[in-house]
């Protein structure tokens, strides 16, 4: 799983540092939301099916929370770096 999202997040960011403008920001700060809403319902399904403790889904929601944060500060700074 936590590879999953780490590939998910490589991605997204190498996307949106290629196009370095407000529409690649916002693009990136789309994915980040996507990725960490995928972490969620991967670890509920998962928990309901009884594969991964209560702990165990709550890390999972919460290593797509972290990623989340890191790609949207990156898109942030997209704005900030000069052209």
């Amino acid at each position: 799983m936590k590879k999953i999202i780490a590939v998910a997040a490589a991605a997204a960011m190498g996307l949106g540092l290629a196009a370095c403008d407000s529409a690649a920001e916002n693009q990136m700060e789309d994915q980040a939301e996507a990725i960490d809403e995928a972490a969620k319902a991967t670890a509920d399904a998962m928990e309901d099916a009884g594969q991964i403790t209560d702990e165990q889904a709550d890390a999972i929601e919460e290593q797509g929370e972290e990623t989340k944060d890191a790609m949207e500060e990156a898109a942030d700074d997209m704005d900030a770096t000069p052209q």
